[in-house]
């Protein structure tokens, strides 16, 4: 009897054993911050109420009183164009021109919180471009712009593209990033940048370049330094990261940004330029995240952990953090084929309720027959991204064209969303 009682143990303890060995546990991480992009699992939900905009979305504040003030009282010579208050409100930084600049080119002065003048930021070697994109960071302590060399300009330094640059924007700028496509790209090659002789004023030895860059100073003014040196590149739009530790920016080679332009003004439209994602860290260190072009701005994850980006139907995100930094492409071309057959089949029934009212019961059911793309109103591209949660990213699709006579139009506008989990992780693998 205990011969039988050992045995019966043993096999009890085998069977334990074995499922432990063949049976692995899973478990969840931590926080969303914990997942790599591509372990991200999401769940696509159509035509969804707008989220809530951010602050930074709010129109630009009205001018400081008390610097403009200071303009009026003593710098005659001078324009003050706006005024950018840290989050803190600590520091005021003004954007102006002096009589005789041209047009689109700024300087920039800080002042204290209470209106008086610190220092003048950019020296006289150096003209802000962009004035819609300077931005401080989250916690007070940096701002960020576009500045480029002042003597001469793009048009009398740079050559005009030639035709074989322009045939590759024109083909890249409409082309759908492929499957495989190298979203770890290294960065194009930098010439070297033009040095300019030390200012007067408080910014001594500070490189400038022909084409745009990001520069970052601290929040008295000073220590104001490229943060891209990448001669030949036009960073035009960026943004912090949530614990103001890095950027996500795009930019565009001057080739790409010439010939757009020109496409532009041919057709007589509002110039809306495309770059390349990339990630930029204060110290410096930058890691282009796509080959592929994009009209649409970069967002961050809430945790500051991951960058997403839109290309036509398809969202790619991005991790920011790591040693081993992975990416994860969502095509949502189906999705939006079924959702946008069911948006276009309930406007023609709210449009015409009369025609309809014969239908079939089940006739507005979605099929699951991808439609055909041509015959949907609504079927249109990604043209705005909103990350409000660590588990909500949301996007915006539409048709959305300006013209430079003031017309322009706005069409099938809608909001989507994807809610974002961490795949089941097997405890032991990575």
């Amino acid at each position: 009897m205990t011969k039988q009682i050992i045995v019966l143990v043993l096999l009890a303890a085998t069977a334990a054993c074995q499922k432990n060995i063949f049976q692995p546990a899973t478990v969840a991480p931590a926080t969303m911050r914990d997942v790599p992009a591509l372990r991200l699992s999401f769940r696509y939900e159509a035509d969804v109420p707008a989220p809530a905009l951010p602050a930074n979305a709010a129109p630009p504040e009205e001018k400081n009183p008390a610097v403009l003030a200071d303009f009026d009282a003593s710098r005659q010579q001078e324009n003050l164009v706006q005024t950018i208050s840290s989050p803190n409100k600590q520091r005021i930084l003004a954007v102006y021109q002096r009589l005789g600049d041209p047009d689109a080119s700024y300087r920039l002065d800080m002042y204290a919180g209470d209106g008086k003048f610190l220092r003048r930021v950019t020296p006289e070697t150096m003209t802000a471009d962009f004035p819609d994109i300077i931005v401080w960071s989250p916690d007070s302590t940096s701002v960020a712009f576009v500045a480029i060399a002042r003597q001469g300009g793009l048009n009398s330094v740079l050559p005009l593209p030639n035709a074989n640059a322009n045939t590759n924007a024109n083909t890249n700028a409409n082309k759908p990033p492929a499957a495989n496509s190298n979203a770890n790209a290294n960065s194009e090659p930098a010439a070297p940048p033009v040095t300019p002789p030390p200012p007067s004023d408080g910014a001594p030895n500070v490189l400038t370049f022909r084409t745009e860059q990001i520069y970052v100073c601290n929040s008295e003014g000073l220590d104001l330094k490229p943060v891209t040196q990448n001669e030949g590149l036009i960073y035009y739009y960026f943004v912090w990261s949530p614990d103001g530790s890095m950027l996500a920016a795009l930019a565009a080679s001057y080739q790409e940004w010439r010939y757009l332009q020109m496409q532009a003004d041919k057709n007589n439209e509002i110039f809306v330029p495309l770059g390349r994602p990339r990630i930029v860290e204060k110290n410096g260190r930058e890691r282009r995240l796509d080959d592929n072009l994009t009209g649409v701005h970069p967002v961050w994850s809430p945790d500051s952990a991951k960058v997403a980006v839109g290309f036509d139907k398809q969202i790619r995100i991005y991790d920011a953090i790591g040693d081993q930094p992975t990416q994860a492409a969502i095509p949502l071309r189906n999705q939006l084929l079924l959702s946008s057959q069911a948006y276009d089949q309930k406007v023609n029934n709210e449009q015409s309720p009369a025609a309809n009212a014969n239908a079939e019961p089940n006739a507005n059911q979605p099929s699951m027959t991808l439609p055909d793309e041509k015959t949907l109103v609504s079927f249109q591209p990604i043209v705005m991204l909103e990350w409000s949660a660590d588990t909500l990213l949301y996007f915006q699709t539409g048709y959305v064209k300006q013209y430079k006579t003031g017309d322009g139009a706005r069409s099938s506008l809608r909001w989507h969303r994807l809610i974002l989990s961490p795949q089941a992780t097997v405890v032991g693998n990575k």
